[in-house]
């Protein structure tokens, strides 16, 4: 995908990103050029150190790019990262225009459910729209646990509730960090159904690390790293192209 012709939400260009100095530093990114289509599921996935997670959080502005761009529309977080006060403008940029979903959840245990869906949007001074809180609460069954809090819900539903949250506030982009990583395969295949619902229906552009080929197999499309660098990049992806592409990647490192 070309990173520049409007077509990507968010886009990596040239990212490097390098951890520590002289001998022990690591290159976790090693000059990263892929762009992630509006309106789209896209998997990112690896071997373990392949760099997946770490891109994934330079293109939500959770960590700093050493070097290339990191682009949320026409917005450079990596030059936003290096200005005096980039910390206060990253931050209202991942309240107003992330989402995200984590393997944790990241709940408050103090909150409801209904509290923690419309915590960011609160933090933002934003009201929440009802019609989509109603909308993604009923598609998601937490009507009748909205007064419960994070310890009185399972697994899954904290997790549906996380989704809730990471969506009510229309963001350009839902960033998703192993989102069944802590899920039985019921409650799991329940979260990537309403992702790649929430594309389909909603026009929500989803990036979705996962090293799981059966969760990657919900998405439009997977791109593939290893060592740092774009190995690979699959339309459509199913189980078994998606198991024989990180075959052939473990064979060949």
């Amino acid at each position: 995908m070309n990173t520049n012709d409007g077509m990507a939400a968010v886009a990596a260009v040239d990212l490097v990103k390098v951890y520590g100095h002289g001998d022990t530093a690591v290159r976790a990114l090693d000059g990263v050029t892929v762009g992630f289509g509006r309106a789209q599921f896209t998997a990112i996935m690896g071997p373990s150190g392949s760099g997946k997670s770490t891109l994934m959080h330079c293109l939500a502005g959770l960590d700093t790019a050493t070097s290339g761009q990191a682009l949320l529309g026409g917005t450079d977080l990596t030059v936003l990262a290096h200005k005096k006060g980039g910390d206060k403008v990253l931050t209202k940029v991942r309240r107003e225009r992330i989402g995200f979903v984590f393997q944790s959840f990241n709940l408050l245990p103090q909150l409801t459910a209904a509290q923690n869906i419309t915590l960011p949007l609160e933090l933002a001074g934003r009201k929440p729209d009802k019609q989509l809180f109603d909308h993604l609460t009923g598609v998601l069954r937490l009507t009748d646990r909205l007064g419960h809090r994070p310890s009185e819900l399972s697994g899954g539903q904290q997790q549906r509730v996380a989704l809730a949250r990471a969506l009510a506030a229309r963001p350009e982009v839902v960033f998703a960090d192993e989102p069944t990583g802590n899920l039985d395969s019921r409650s799991g295949a329940e979260v990537l159904s309403f992702l790649r619902t929430s594309v389909r229906d909603l026009g929500q552009t989803v990036v979705m690390v996962t090293h799981d080929p059966s969760a990657a197999a919900y998405a439009d499309r997977a791109v593939l790293l290893a060592d740092g660098r774009i190995a690979g990049d699959i339309e459509r992806p199913d189980i078994h192209s998606v198991t024989e592409a990180l075959q052939n990647l473990a064979v060949n490192r």
